[in-house]
């Protein structure tokens, strides 16, 4: 009997390649056209079988069938995703590649492949090889444009509050602007900034700290001292011209595994005016006349003399007031935990602070408190979860437990005596069917009160009985805005994390901004309702469209397919789809367009800059059962330890599980590869007199995003706009510096026109808010350098200053 003679190895083994390429993709893509998808991949899969049948048999025709696959593949790839580099390349990369390996010479010239049946190939891959090419220099995701430079006779804001050299706030002044009118470091200069002193705090994650583990502070800085609170909220002071530290304060931290945090976003400084009163007409004391107060993740608020680190003794129990105690109804450490810096009047310290999210519904309260400046004696509360929000703790009263909290810090008008607080949502945070009116009344939204007595000035509510943890995450930024008729408007600029921005006059929380009331998804799990329309900002950082199968991305064509099928097994239409026992896509995800860094505003300019993230989560609520008891037994019965994963939402119907939605294959061998096509991450500029986006580029490189993966594999420095935490800092040199991007870097960017000025890598994640002050005429940059457990990025104890050289 006559048989075909077996080509060469090297053709067997490649015929055996793409067979199982177009098993996979044939399965696959017929999978996907269950689901109403494109049968591109069923088709390319079918075409890939038929290829390796030639193959194997040695036939030149396989080469015909190859260039119709990589020229077929090409205009659907344009077609589906236009000219962007990097959803072309997951589409087109082993198409291209085995395409190259068929037109080697030992795997053409066994196949007696003549030039006629070459050149199809050949030129198909020459052409989607130019197409690729030349989206590299596109980038449809890119806004160029140009911010004003000067605004005629703008109001400066709060910016003379303090010595232009300072910075006394976490976002400089109570304004929450992250501005400095300091300009040295220019536009024309920055590119020459060098490392002026690097201090290492010696603060670093133990084997007893949660996995939510990070390094999030901002100094403060006056009269040339810095003042940092590391991990485990120990306070440095730090000579602002050497790096030298002065004196540490330790707080001794009570901290463990179960703690949903470990974070010091920063520190509070005052300094006593000469003829200070204190409340009930009393003056105030002489000692710790600079005063920095320092909160804790264990529960407590310290007043430490910024001189000398010394308690203040007169404050609290000898500087000390313990704030899981004093009406709290549920007093577990770690429970509260006080994560951001206070605000300081020139009466009192207010205080607000995170509540364990889906733990259970037992608890601590939400309540923010306000204590004399001096004595640390309880003036005023406001707790968000009881019908008299200004009742007073006391022998037959508690808080109420749950109620919404305020996580990050507030913003203050000292003019208006008015403190404008964020809230967040009563917990649990994805099912919401046993809150009442009182927890709802008061949720993720601008709380207005008076600083002075904490009653209510006025409230916004930016989410509707919020099902997706979608509260106001950053400090609102107070900007006195002037009008094209010359009046000025003071307002407020709230980000959200669905990425509207709400602009409010902050007298009276009307709108100035439209934010219209629109129809959302419906259909809440058993037990729960969804609140049937939601506010949506005409200022907008959100995802305009719905995610569709096109949007889903990968490394290559095959694991693109696995996103596209996950993406069509959840459950989603559009933003505020409820989160449901099948899985739910949430767009924007859990962290949120905008996250705690918020935005950074010149004043004088009526600008803004942001960095934003474009990540979606999935939310799956889980069905109480023998596995998933409605209450913790005495195994399990601490904290969540973190926000993602399994979250135990003891005493309510459902426990949920909450995750970035990341490649389900990839994540089994511990590589995070997201499913939503880049960037996921962007600088933005923003016109405040227009309130419309002037500029808008991708962020970031991917270089390190392999970080906390199992795979030992170092990425090329490639463009492709990564998530960041941490905001930005904006100086009037028309320079905006953020070091939280995920491939660690420090950038400098041009004001104007988004464009980076100059970078440097960093030795670790710069998760925190950089800040500028100068000394003796010489500026500096600094950032606290050290990572974030579960973002991840590499954890690290370094405090860097940059500065220009001395001029020679």
């Amino acid at each position: 009997m006559n048989t075909l003679p077996r080509p060469p190895m090297p053709v067997v083994l490649t015929a055996l390649l793409v067979a199982l390429i177009g098993v996979a993709l044939t399965i696959g893509g017929a999978w996907l056209s269950t689901y109403g998808d494109t049968p591109y991949y069923l088709v390319c899969g079918v075409a890939m079988l038929a290829t390796a049948f030639l193959l194997y048999r040695g036939k030149a025709e396989a080469l015909w069938v190859y260039a119709a696959i990589t020229l077929g593949s090409l205009i659907w790839a344009i077609t589906e995703a236009g000219f962007d580099f990097w959803s072309l390349v997951p589409r087109s990369d082993v198409i291209v590649i085995i395409g190259i390996w068929l037109l080697l010479p030992f795997i053409r010239r066994p196949l007696g492949a003549r030039r006629a049946t070459i050149a199809p190939l050949g030129a198909s891959l020459v052409l989607a090889i130019l197409v690729i090419a030349f989206s590299f220099t596109q980038d449809p995701y890119s806004l160029d444009g140009k911010l004003p430079t000067r605004v005629a006779n703008a109001a400066p804001g709060d910016a003379a509050a303090m010595p232009d050299s300072e910075w006394h706030d976490w976002g400089r002044t109570q304004y929450g602007n992250r501005f400095s009118p300091l300009k040295q470091i220019d536009a024309s200069n920055v590119g020459s900034l060098k490392v002026a002193w690097i201090l290492r705090t010696g603060d670093l994650k133990t084997a007893n700290d949660p996995g939510e583990t990070t390094n999030e502070g901002t100094p403060v800085m006056a009269n040339g001292t810095l003042y940092l609170c590391s991990t485990h909220q120990k306070l440095f002071a730090v000579d602002a011209t050497t790096g030298k530290t002065k004196w540490v304060f330790d707080p001794h931290l009570s901290v463990n595994p179960g703690f949903q945090h470990l974070t010091c976003r920063g520190v509070t400084y005052h300094a006593t005016p000469a003829s200070a009163l204190t409340i009930d007409g009393q003056v105030a004391p002489t000692e710790c006349a600079r005063r920095i107060f320092l909160p804790t993740n264990d529960g407590r608020l310290f007043a430490i003399n910024a001189d000398d680190g010394s308690r203040c003794s007169s404050f609290g129990n000898n500087g000390e007031l313990n704030l899981r105690d004093g009406g709290m109804p549920f007093t577990q450490v770690g429970g509260w935990e006080g994560t951001s810096p206070p605000v300081v009047t020139d009466r009192l310290v207010i205080q607000s602070g995170a509540v364990t999210d889906n733990g259970s519904v037992h608890e601590p309260s939400g309540v923010t408190r306000a204590y004399d400046l001096y004595t640390g004696k309880l003036v005023w509360v406001f707790d968000t979860g009881n019908p008299d929000p200004n009742q007073m703790p006391g022998p037959d009263h508690k808080f109420v437990p749950n109620s919404p909290n305020s996580w990050i810090t507030s913003s203050y008008d000292a003019a208006l005596n008015l403190i404008y607080i964020p809230t967040g949502v009563q917990t649990p945070d994805e099912w919401g069917g046993n809150r009442d009116q009182n927890s709802e009344r008061y949720a993720s939204g601008i709380l207005a009160l008076n600083a002075d007595t904490g009653k209510l000035a006025w409230f916004y509510q930016t989410v509707h009985h919020d099902l997706w943890d979608m509260d106001v995450p950053s400090q609102p930024s107070l900007v006195d805005i002037k009008q094209k008729d010359g009046t000025v408007i003071p307002a407020i600029y709230a980000p959200g994390k669905t990425g509207n921005v709400f602009v409010l006059d902050r007298r009276t929380g009307k709108l100035i901004v439209p934010a219209e009331e629109l129809p959302v998804p419906q259909g809440a799990a058993p037990g729960d309702h969804v609140s049937p329309t939601q506010p949506f900002s005409d200022l907008s950082l959100r995802p305009k469209a719905l995610l569709t199968g096109a949007d889903m991305w990968g490394g290559t064509m095959l694991d693109q397919l696995v996103c596209r099928i996950a993406f069509h097994q959840l459950r989603y239409e559009g933003t505020f789809t409820p989160p449901s026992t099948q899985g739910t896509l949430v767009f924007p995800g859990n962290l949120g367009i905008f996250e705690w860094g918020g935005l950074a505003v010149d004043p004088q300019r009526q600008i803004a800059v942001a960095d934003t993230l474009s990540l979606p989560f999935v939310s799956r609520l889980i069905p109480r059962g023998p596995n998933n008891p409605l209450w913790p037994s005495q195994n399990n019965a601490g904290g969540t330890g973190g926000e993602s994963g399994l979250q135990h939402n003891y005493g309510v119907p459902y426990a949920v599980e909450i995750n970035p939605f990341v490649n389900p294959v990839l994540a089994r061998v511990g590589l995070n590869l997201p499913c939503r096509n880049p960037p996921w991450g962007y600088m933005v500029g923003i016109d405040l007199t227009t309130n419309k986006v002037i500029w808008k580029h991708r962020n970031g490189t991917i270089q390190n995003s392999l970080y906390g993966s199992s795979l030992p594999i170092t990425l090329p420095p490639v463009k492709i706009g990564v998530p960041a935490l941490g905001g930005p800092l904006v100086t009037a040199g028309n320079v905006a510096f953020l070091t939280g991007s995920m491939d660690y870097y420090i950038r400098a960017y041009d004001v104007t026109t988004g464009r980076v000025l100059w970078q440097q890598s960093l030795p670790a994640g710069g998760q925190s808010t950089p800040m500028t002050y100068a000394v003796n005429g010489k500026q500096y940059i600094v950032s606290y350098v050290g990572g974030h457990g579960s973002f991840p990025t590499k954890l690290g104890d370094y405090l860097i200053a940059w500065s220009l050289p001395e001029a020679k």
